[in-house]
C-alpha cells in the first residue's frame, strides 16, 4: 500500500462521518474546496468512486462503505493511541529510564526513591548502572547522571549537586603506623588504593592542585589493593588497609564520626558536581520533567 494515501483515507473518513465536505472541512481546518480536491485524487489511485455528491448532500457508494467499515477500526485505534499521548503531556506517567555512576545513584537517587514513588506512582524508574561513559541515546535511556566534566557539549545538563570535592582519607588505625602525608608528594611512602573505571585497563590517577601555584597535577597510585567496586575500596580504607582517594560527600559520614580521617585537604579544591544530561529540552514529556523538578529541588535543599 502507498503509505502517502493515509491522509486522503483519514479524509474520508472525516467526511464520510460528517456527511458533508463543509463540515468535516471545518473540522479538519482546511477548505472544503482542498478537501474535495483530496477526496478526488483518492477516487482516482483507487480508481473507485467512494462518494455520490450533490449541491447539498454527500452519500457513500457501495465501495465506500466498504473501504469506511474496513479502515474504522484502524483509525479508531490510531486515534486512541494518539489520544493516550496527548493525554499524558501534562500528567507524569510512564517509564524513565535514567543511566547512573554508582555513587551517583547512591547519593542523589537512592535516598529519595520512596518520596518519588508517592509523589508520582504513574511513573515507573529504572536506574542503569554504568560506571563508564554510555552514549544514553544508543543505550535507550532518557538522560543520565555524570559528573558535569564528563557530559558532552551536545546534551543539555541541568545541575542536581552542588560542588564537590576529591577527599584523601585512610582509618586512624592506618594512620597510628604510617604518619599522614603533608604533601601529594609524599603518598610514594603510603599505601595508595586503586580505583578502576568499569573494565578499563588504567587506574584513576590521583588528581591534585597546589595550592601556592594553582598548578594541577595528578599521581598515579601505587598499592595492595585495587577494584572498580568504590563500596569496596571504601570498605577497604575503614579497615585500615590504605588511603583512598574519593568524592568528599561519599565519605563525610566516615570522617564526621571519626571511622576516617582527611588528610591533603588544601590540594582538593572543589570543582563543578554532578548533572542530569538529557538530549533536549523539546517537547520534554511531563514525566521527564517531574524527575528533573524533582532532583533540582533537592539540590536547592
Amino acid at each position: 500500500m502507498d503509505r502517502n494515501l493515509l491522509p486522503a483515507i483519514a479524509a474520508f473518513a472525516e467526511v464520510a462521518r460528517a456527511g458533508s465536505f463543509t463540515r468535516a472541512a471545518s473540522k479538519l481546518n482546511i477548505s472544503p474546496s482542498a478537501l474535495s480536491q483530496t477526496i478526488r485524487v483518492l477516487e482516482e489511485r483507487l480508481s473507485a468512486r467512494l462518494l455520490n455528491r450533490s449541491t447539498r448532500s454527500v452519500s457513500l457508494t457501495e465501495e465506500g462503505r466498504k473501504l469506511l467499515a474496513d479502515i474504522d477500526p484502524s483509525l479508531a485505534m490510531i486515534e486512541h493511541a494518539v489520544g493516550a499521548i496527548q493525554g499524558t503531556k501534562d500528567r507524569p506517567e510512564g517509564e524513565i529510564r535514567i543511566s547512573s555512576s554508582r555513587v551517583a545513584a547512591q547519593h542523589f537517587l537512592d535516598p529519595y526513591l520512596g518520596e518519588l514513588a508517592r509523589r508520582y506512582p504513574l511513573v515507573r524508574l529504572e536506574v542503569v548502572i554504568d560506571d563508564g561513559f554510555g552514549d544514553i541515546i544508543r543505550d535507550g535511556c532518557d538522560g543520565g547522571i555524570r559528573l558535569r566534566e564528563s557530559v558532552g557539549d551536545s546534551m543539555i545538563a541541568i545541575p542536581i549537586s552542588p560542588p564537590v570535592a576529591m577527599a584523601v582519607v585512610a582509618s586512624p588505625a592506618y594512620f597510628a603506623t604510617c604518619p599522614p602525608p603533608g604533601t601529594p608528594y609524599d603518598l610514594e611512602r603510603h599505601n595508595c588504593l586503586g580505583f578502576r573505571h568499569g573494565n578499563s585497563s588504567a587506574l584513576s590517577s590521583w588528581e591534585f592542585t597546589d595550592p601556592n601555584t594553582s598548578r594541577d597535577f595528578a599521581i598515579e597510585p601505587n598499592g595492595s589493593f585495587v577494584t572498580n567496586g568504590d563500596d569496596m575500596m571504601l570498605s577497604a580504607a575503614l579497615q585500615g588497609v590504605g588511603l583512598v582517594m574519593h568524592l568528599d560527600f561519599a565519605v563525610r559520614d566516615h570522617v564526621a564520626r571519626g571511622a576516617l580521617v582527611r588528610v591533603l585537604e588544601p590540594w582538593c579544591p572543589p570543582f563543578d558536581g554532578f548533572d542530569l544530561y538529557l538530549p533536549s529540552r523539546d517537547q520534554m514529556p511531563a514525566k521527564l520533567r517531574a524527575l528533573v523538578d524533582f532532583l533540582t529541588e533537592k539540590r536547592r535543599r
